[in-house]
């Protein structure tokens, strides 16, 4: 709240008017369109930096009825076929659009009346050249970076090469690129504290638990900024997520979510146009605060949409939805488990057989656990995207859920030594997979199930340090925390266990009255 006043603030102090319910953000971008051409324009470029790719082209389509000589409406309409941070790109839809600018590069470029615009012709060129994604990506950025360098007072052409940036990591947390593009993005934002695409990039920047607080500023006040784009509203809870804020990235994703049905409903769309992004981050937020019936509730949401649609997106996103519910509320006979049977994506194998473990069906657990194909949830091609957003795992996540499962195999054995090691390999392939945000991929993470093994062989000293590394990549994650302090207890460190305790008991404090250890968190917890 300190930040938020002191950013509205420098608001009042600048002269500019609050942000309105209407808003998303204010930027400069003088172009060669004028009247109803440029107030299109600008409301496209606002909706491009907030990734409301689909509602930015309709304004960059009107631009063009307005006036379709103006050559920058056609570069905004084919950039809204790029999402760099969701490694998506349908070049053929954009090629479309800058061939009705003109048929070849060259007369595209004779319709550009300045050299700044000739330039942001010159990078979409580049954007959607003959080569491979990777090496568009890098053309891209490269002319970016010259048109940052020559016209360094333009903030979008700033924002954009700090996108642009990002999306040459192609998925890979590279933090000296990821640096040098929050670089770029403070700058813009020192300038402009109403820029959407500087505070939006800060935010993807710095999403890890290692660089979340500084990009705390920015989750603060993203929403204020822009608080008609949907994806403004959920963006905070990167930071949230990488802070272990919980009430806060549920607020933020109760927005989102609803701010996708409104939309959806405005606009007589499908139920694909909400965003089950929004609302699987929305159920994970409400399992770790132990608000278990809110998260069936939002689970419902989910099945109610997907039996409406038959996309990948919707049926990823449930297989996700129901994997979470199972491992973070252990409810191995609810309906939730008993809905599984026919799936064979592996997230689905895995949540089916950590609930026949549960309950002790070693036949179960087993098939589940040979049935999984590493690889098998690789991503999914259609209409010229490459879709990963509603991935339903991936390939190397696979892989550790699948060892998992063995280790879960060799417990039911009573063979834990085989169980720990297996449990432990997990984790260690684990730590070698890219950082993502969000709800884990693999559905349990690993160092939390070498914890609670490692505990159940009276090893609490190996168990807490495994619980501790957990805890490291999701902060105030509650059963690692719940480990923590049974570790840590048992291990003879009162301190550290009383600790664990109370910042699990303040996670839990509006928690389900009848969650499971509750009572335990709270008699620890003094």
């Amino acid at each position: 709240m300190v930040i938020l006043a002191a950013f509205l603030a420098l608001l009042a102090a600048s002269g500019a008017a609050a942000p309105t319910a209407n808003d998303l953000g204010r930027i400069d971008f003088p172009t060669s369109g004028s009247g109803e051409a440029q107030a299109r324009f600008l409301r496209g470029a606002l909706l491009l930096h907030s990734f409301e790719f689909e509602d930015a082209a309709e304004e960059f389509q009107a631009a063009r009825k307005a006036d379709p000589g103006f050559a920058l409406a056609y570069w905004g309409e084919a950039m809204s076929f790029n999402h760099p941070l969701w490694r998506e790109v349908d070049t053929a839809s954009a090629r479309k659009v800058l061939d009705e600018l003109a048929p070849t590069p060259e007369a595209r470029m004779a319709k550009a009346p300045t050299e700044r615009e000739k330039m942001y012709l010159s990078a979409v060129e580049a954007l959607y050249g003959k080569g491979s994604k990777e090496e568009n990506d890098r053309a891209y950025a490269e002319a970016m970076r010259r048109l940052h360098e020559k016209f360094p007072e333009d903030e979008n052409a700033a924002a954009f090469y700090s996108l642009a940036l990002l999306g040459t990591c192609e998925g890979r947390r590279d933090y000296p690129t990821y640096m040098k593009a929050a670089a770029i993005s403070e700058e813009v934002f020192a300038k402009n504290p109403l820029h959407p695409g500087a505070v939006h990039y800060l935010i993807h920047s710095y999403d890890d638990p290692v660089h979340a607080p500084l990009g705390m500023r920015a989750a603060r006040v993203y929403a204020k900024i822009a608080p008609a784009a949907g994806h403004a509203l959920h963006m905070p809870s990167h930071i949230f997520f990488a802070s272990g804020m919980w009430e806060e990235a549920a607020a933020s994703n109760e927005a989102a979510w609803k701010a996708s049905v409104d939309r959806g409903t405005r606009k007589k769309l499908s139920s694909d146009s909400h965003s089950y992004h929004a609302l699987f981050w929305l159920e994970y937020a409400y399992l770790q605060l132990g608000r278990y019936a809110d998260a069936r509730e939002v689970l419902r949401k989910m099945e109610k949409d997907a039996a409406q649609t038959s996309s990948e997106t919707a049926k990823n996103h449930l297989a996700m939805m129901r994997a979470a519910y199972i491992v973070e509320t252990r409810r191995f006979d609810g309906d939730v488990a008993r809905s599984l049977s026919g799936e064979t994506r592996a997230v689905t194998l895995f949540a089916d057989g950590f609930a026949a473990a549960g309950m002790g069906d070693k036949a179960r657990a087993a098939k589940a656990a040979s049935s999984i194909e590493p690889g098998s949830s690789g991503e999914h091609h259609g209409g010229g995207m490459m879709y990963r957003m509603g991935r339903p795992t991936g390939p190397e996540a696979d892989a550790v859920m699948k060892k998992q499962l063995e280790a879960l195999q060799a417990r039911s054995d009573k063979d834990l030594p085989r169980a720990i090691a297996l449990a432990r390999e997990a984790a260690a392939d684990e730590d070698r997979m890219i950082f993502d945000f969000g709800p884990p991929a693999v559905v349990k993470p690993a160092h939390e199930l070498a914890g609670e093994l490692l505990l159940a062989s009276g090893d609490a000293a190996a168990a807490r340090s495994e619980f501790e590394k957990s805890l490291a990549g999701a902060p105030n994650r509650a059963l690692s925390l719940l480990g923590l302090g049974r570790a840590a207890e048992k291990a003879g460190d009162r301190a550290a266990s009383v600790e664990a305790y109370r910042r699990l008991a303040s996670v839990w404090s509006r928690a389900d009255a009848d969650l499971p250890d509750l009572a335990e968190v709270r008699r620890a917890a003094p």
